[in-house]
């Protein structure tokens, strides 16, 4: 990929987001003045109210750790950050300063807090499914993702995406129902009810236009912004698999991104556990030991591994797990993987090391599971 193909959209990605952020402090400055200054007329004061309330959905803003997430930091697992921090060298980006993990099949990396602290979210699943060298190469790939080239994650293009976002989330919500309300028909009669629904309708529908108008701008501006970072999202999607190759070899690096189509029939397995946990009646007498969930899944992993035959070259699906921007940039990470120049594993996750990881683990791995038994698992 041409660094002109990359530099130029990139350049009005930013000029976009610019203009985002101007519009927000402009939303904000106008909806003031009309709200303090305004008071001679009714309508001035609503229509900067209004103003405002869009512009603080709009505001940017710092991302923060889930706060029912398991979180880790180096002093509580030495070992899990020391290959962190080793996997994070080889990709040529910053250190993580937390772990967070959760029962999803995928992992990737949070900037949280006004100093973009770096946190990352590590789901069990894919943890626990793949094999030694596939968790390095998950880890370097998601660290290389983050790294500042992808101009979606960085603090000024990544915080007008989530502004748009979260502005056309919020005029979505913001729509009146077309439904009309329920009245009692023998209180007010069948024609007072039929007179009202006609006037609720046509309320609906002028409120609903005068939404669509906002709720198609920040649309339409977040899709430009999804266009014109595509080039360089999809270099840091090869740049991470590059990374990926060099830290765990470039044979864990292809397993481990052809795994992630593993992703759905790791979860129903799960799913199926929890409910059998739910609703399985225990036998009188001694409990019986109970069976690690995330063994479990590792061994359904290996068996779903063990039953499939690998898909011929460029015939590859994409997966569940992030990073992924299409099937064609999937296949395209393949087909460079496979034709690329062959790595030997600069990181060896040896027994020893995996023993000490997981008893760092142990507490985390604990939580997660009981959320997952309790709760089950969104498919």
């Amino acid at each position: 990929m041409s660094t002109a193909r990359v530099r130029f959209p990139t350049a009005a990605a930013y000029a976009v987001a610019g203009a985002v952020h101007l519009v927000t402090a402009g939303l904000f400055l106008i909806g003031l003045q009309l709200t303090v200054l305004g008071f001679r007329t009714f309508f001035q004061p609503v229509i900067g109210l209004l103003l405002l309330a869009l512009a603080f959905v709009m505001r940017p803003r710092p991302g923060r750790l889930d706060p029912d997430a398991p979180t880790v930091r180096e002093g509580d697992a030495p070992a899990l950050f020391a290959l962190l921090h080793r996997t994070a060298d080889i990709a040529g980006v910053r250190r993580v300063d937390a772990v967070q993990f959760t029962a999803d099949f995928s992992v990737g990396v949070l900037h949280y807090g006004l100093r973009r602290r770096r946190c990352l979210v590590l789901g069990l699943p894919l943890w626990a499914a793949s094999p030694p060298q596939q968790r390095v190469a998950a880890l370097a790939q998601a660290l290389g993702r983050s790294a500042p080239r992808n101009v979606r994650d960085g603090a000024f293009v990544g915080s007008a995406l989530r502004s748009l976002t979260a502005g056309s989330r919020a005029v979505q919500e913001g729509e009146p129902s077309a439904t009309p309300p329920r009245i009692s028909a023998v209180a007010l009669g069948a024609a007072a009810v039929a007179d009202g629904a006609r006037r609720f309708d046509a309320r609906s529908r002028k409120s609903e236009w005068l939404l669509w108008i906002p709720r198609t701008v920040l649309a339409a501006t977040a899709r430009l912004l999804l266009w014109l970072t595509e080039p360089a999202a999809r270099r840091a999607l090869f740049k991470a698999d590059d990374a990926s190759a060099r830290a765990a070899s470039s044979q864990a690096a292809l397993a481990a991104l052809r795994d992630r189509r593993l992703a759905r029939a790791v979860g129903v397995e799960m799913h199926r556990l929890a409910i059998e946990k739910r609703t399985i009646v225990e036998a009188p007498g001694p409990p019986a030991p109970q069976e690690d969930l995330w063994d479990l899944v590792h061994a359904h992993a290996d068996r779903l591994r063990s039953q499939e035959t690998p898909p011929p070259f460029g015939r590859d699906t994409p997966g569940a797990g992030p990073g992924s921007t299409g099937g064609d940039t999937y296949t395209l990470r393949i087909e460079r993987l496979v034709r690329a120049p062959q790595h030997p594993a600069t990181i060896t996750l040896d027994g020893p090391g995996l023993a000490r990881i997981r008893d760092e683990l142990a507490g985390p791995r604990q939580t997660v599971a009981r959320q997952v038994l309790r709760d089950g698992v969104q498919l």
